[in-house]
C-alpha cells in the first residue's frame, strides 16, 4: 500500500541513468516520484518497478525538456492530478563538444533549452509551492566542467557554471526559508550521456564512476545541506583549485586537455 502523506520528488531525466538512480534511491527513501523525460515506455517501466519494489506511487510526465513552454506543461499537469513537490531534482542535461563553429546551431540551442532554461523555469513552478509550505529541496545536476571554462565544450561547460552560480544564488536566498539547494559536481559517470555526445573521449579525466556513489553523495549532501559536492577525491581537489588560478590560465590548461575529442578515434 503506498502512503498518501509520502514526500514527493519530480525527477528530470529520469528515465535512464543519473535520473533513474536517484529515482530508485529516492523511492528506497519512502518518496513518492513524479518522473519527467521523453522516453514514454522506460519510464513506464521503471515506475512500475520503482512502485512494486518500495511501496511507493510513481508518476510518469512524457516531456521534451527543450520545448519552449516545457515547464509551464509539467506544472499544470501537475496541478491536474493534485500532487505538489516537496523535492526537485533537475537532473536532465546533454552537451557538445568539438569546435563550436562544427557543432550544430540547433543542437546548441535545445541544450541550453533543457540545461538552463528548463531548469530556471521549473524552479520558478515549483519553489513558490514549496515556501508556501514552509520547506522544500531542489538538487540541481551540474558538472565538474562548472569550475572552468573548458574550450572544445565550449557551451556545455557554460550551461553547468551557470547551474553552479545560480544553484549556490538561490541558496543563499532561501537557506532561512526552509529551502534547501544543492548543486551536485560529478566527473565522468557511466550513463549515455556519453553516447548522446558522442564520443567516450568526452570525458577527458578518463575516471569513470557509476551512478550509485554519485547519487549516494548527492543525497547526502542535501540532507546536510551542503551547497554543492563533488564526487572522488581527484574532482573535489581540482574543482577546489581552479578557482585559485587566473582563468585565462585554467582555460590554457583545460584545453591542452580538452583538445583530445578533437582527435580521431583510434
Amino acid at each position: 500500500m503506498t502512503n498518501p502523506t509520502n514526500p514527493t520528488a519530480l525527477i528530470t531525466g529520469a528515465s535512464s541513468g543519473l535520473g533513474a538512480e536517484f529515482a530508485a534511491q529516492l523511492a528506497a527513501r519512502g518518496m513518492d516520484l513524479v518522473l519527467v523525460a521523453r522516453s514514454e515506455d522506460r519510464l513506464h517501466a521503471l515506475a512500475e518497478r520503482l512502485g512494486k519494489e518500495h511501496g511507493v506511487r510513481a508518476h510518469v510526465l512524457v516531456q521534451d525538456l527543450a520545448e519552449p513552454d516545457a515547464a509551464r506543461r509539467v506544472g499544470a499537469a501537475l496541478t491536474e492530478r493534485g500532487l505538489t513537490v516537496d523535492l526537485l531534482v533537475n537532473n536532465a542535461g546533454f552537451g557538445t563538444c568539438g569546435r563550436f563553429e562544427e557543432i550544430s546551431g540547433a543542437r546548441d540551442h535545445d541544450q541550453l533549452m533543457v540545461n538552463v532554461v528548463a531548469l530556471v523555469d521549473l524552479t520558478h513552478e515549483l519553489l513558490p509551492g514549496m515556501l508556501a509550505r514552509g520547506s522544500g529541496g531542489v538538487l540541481n545536476v551540474a558538472s565538474t566542467a562548472a569550475f572552468q571554462p573548458s574550450p572544445y565544450f565550449a557551451v556545455y561547460s557554460a550551461t553547468k557554471t551557470f547551474v553552479l552560480n545560480f544553484s549556490l544564488a538561490l541558496r543563499q536566498e532561501y537557506r532561512r526559508r526552509g529551502i534547501r539547494v544543492t548543486t551536485l559536481c560529478p566527473g565522468p559517470v557511466e550513463t549515455a550521456f556519453f553516447d548522446a555526445i558522442g564520443t567516450r573521449k568526452a570525458a577527458v579525466t578518463g575516471n569513470f564512476t557509476t551512478p550509485e556513489p554519485v547519487v549516494r553523495a548527492a543525497l547526502a549532501a542535501l540532507d546536510r545541506n551542503r551547497a554543492y559536492v563533488t564526487p572522488g577525491l581527484g574532482n573535489a581537489v581540482a574543482a577546489h583549485l581552479s578557482p585559485r588560478r587566473s582563468r585565462t590560465l585554467v582555460t590554457a590548461v583545460a584545453e591542452r586537455i580538452t583538445r583530445k575529442v578533437l582527435e580521431p578515434a583510434a
